[in-house]
C-alpha cells in the first residue's frame, strides 16, 4: 500500500495530494471495483458531487470498506441548480444523508455561474461554522472569479479544483492562488487521454521507468498540486496512486513546461462573467 504524501490547507486542515476521482462512476459494479483497488492501493481520498449521482455508491462502499471514516477525505460539491441561500444548505443535507456521514472534509461550489454565487458561499462559510464540513472552496474559477470572491467573502477558499494537466498548466492561475494560499487541485489530470502520444512525455516515460500518465501525474505533483485521476479501470487506479517513488529533476520539469498548449478538454469557465 502506497504512503500518501498531504498537503497542508490554509485552515490548517491536511489534503491527501492523490485522490481518486468518481465522475461518471455510476455503474454499482465498476464503482465497487475501482473504489475497492483504491483503497487497497492506499487511496484515501475521494472527490464527488451532487451532480456525479454517485453519493450514495460512495456512502456505500466506504461503509463496506471497513476504513475509519478518520481516516479518509471526502469531498462532494453543490451543483449548480443548487445555488442560492436555501437549496444549497437543503441540497448539501441531503448530500450528508446520502453519503451517510456527519461531515464533508470538504465542500465545493461546483461551477461559478454569476447568479446566486455570493449567497450560495456564504452558506458554506456557515456550514464550516456548524462543523458540517471542515473545509470549503470552489471549482472552475478563474481569477476574475476569485477577486470578486474576495470583495465579499469572510473566508477565502482553501482549494480551487479545475482543469489542469500538462497541456493545459493554468500558470497565472497556479501563481495566483498560491499567492492567496489556495491549493490547486487537478481534475482531468491526465487530458482525458487527449494527447496521450507526447514524444518528450513518451521518452521521459523510459528514462524514469514509470508510465506516460505516472509522468504526466508526477509533473503536477511536484508543481505543488493536488491531482485526482479517474478511471474505472482497477489497474489505472492502482498504476495513477504509485507516483511517490521518483522525482523529474529540474531540467525535465522545465521540459515538460514547454508543453503547455491551453488545452481543454472540458469547459472554459474564462468566458463566465
Amino acid at each position: 500500500m502506497n504512503k500518501m504524501q498531504e498537503l497542508k490547507l490554509a485552515d490548517g486542515n491536511k489534503i491527501p495530494q492523490v485522490g481518486l476521482g468518481l465522475w461518471q462512476l455510476t455503474d454499482q459494479a465498476k464503482f465497487k471495483a475501482s473504489f475497492n483497488a483504491a483503497i487497497a492501493a492506499g487511496y484515501r481520498h475521494f472527490d464527488t458531487a451532487q451532480a456525479y449521482h454517485n453519493e450514495q455508491l460512495l456512502g456505500d462502499a466506504i461503509k463496506e470498506s471497513g476504513v475509519k471514516r478518520q481516516d479518509l477525505f471526502i469531498t462532494t460539491k453543490i451543483a449548480v441548480q443548487n445555488f442560492g441561500e436555501k437549496k444549497s444548505r437543503t441540497s448539501f443535507m441531503q448530500s450528508l444523508k446520502r453519503l451517510d456521514m456527519e461531515y464533508v472534509d470538504l465542500v465545493l461550489l461546483h461551477f461559478p455561474i454569476p447568479l446566486l454565487r455570493k449567497k450560495t458561499w456564504a452558506v458554506v462559510e456557515g456550514l464550516k461554522a456548524e462543523s458540517l464540513t471542515k473545509s470549503i472552496g470552489v471549482s472552475n474559477f478563474t481569477i476574475n472569479h476569485l477577486k470578486q470572491l474576495e470583495g465579499y467573502a469572510k473566508e477565502l477558499p482553501v482549494v480551487n479544483q479545475v482543469e489542469m494537466h500538462l497541456f493545459l498548466q493554468q500558470d497565472r492561475l497556479l501563481d495566483y492562488c498560491q499567492s492567496k494560499n489556495i491549493i490547486i487541485e487537478a481534475y482531468s489530470p491526465l487530458a482525458h487521454a487527449k494527447a496521450m502520444d507526447n514524444e518528450v512525455i513518451g521518452l521521459m516515460a523510459v528514462k524514469y521507468k514509470h508510465s506516460y500518465a505516472q509522468i504526466m501525474l508526477r509533473w503536477a505533483i511536484q508543481k505543488g498540486v493536488v491531482v485526482i485521476p479517474k478511471s474505472a479501470n482497477p489497474k489505472r487506479v492502482v498504476e495513477n496512486i504509485d507516483v511517490m517513488d521518483f522525482e523529474i529533476s529540474d531540467e525535465d520539469m522545465t521540459s515538460l513546461t514547454k508543453l503547455n498548449k491551453n488545452l481543454h478538454t472540458c469547459w472554459n469557465p474564462e468566458l463566465v462573467p
